[in-house]
């Protein structure tokens, strides 16, 4: 059975889509490919490699891409998880492609000491884990 492509897109590609693209091919890597993006490339953000790494997700190898029109245009999902991502997602030219908005804080904003702002990339993980579970589960 070929996998369904599943792309995640977020502005900067260093948190929020990292995260999902961890944990789908963590939970379900068996039945979908993923793949993630953002409007901008911003590199991975340190702090949700450690969130993930508390998760037991490994996502340090990982790579911050921008969006590839072609990979766009050939998957089954394309999920953006902020709302800037949303708005600026390059048009979909494939009508077979089914394009959801997840949105999600970004923890990458969040302010106070490391604890307090650890505590939001935590949370932030904790959210799309339960979204993606969703997702596998359900296909939804």
């Amino acid at each position: 059975m070929e996998k369904k492509l599943v792309y995640f897109l977020c502005t900067g590609n260093s948190c929020r889509s990292q995260m999902a693209d961890g944990f789908l091919n963590t939970i379900g890597g068996d039945v979908y490919e993923v793949k993630s993006a953002g409007l901008e490339a911003h590199g991975l953000n340190p702090r949700a490699v450690q969130a993930m790494k508390e998760a037991g997700v490994d996502i340090s190898s990982n790579e911050s891409n921008v969006i590839d029109p072609e990979i766009l245009n050939r998957a089954a999902y394309v999920i953006t998880l902020c709302g800037h991502a949303d708005e600026h997602c390059p048009v979909i030219s494939n009508p077979n492609v089914i394009k959801w908005h997840w949105g999600f804080d970004d923890p990458a904003k969040a302010t106070g000491t490391e604890e307090e702002i650890m505590a939001q990339f935590r949370a932030v993980r904790d959210a799309i884990k339960a979204r993606i579970e969703l997702f596998v589960k359900e296909g939804k």
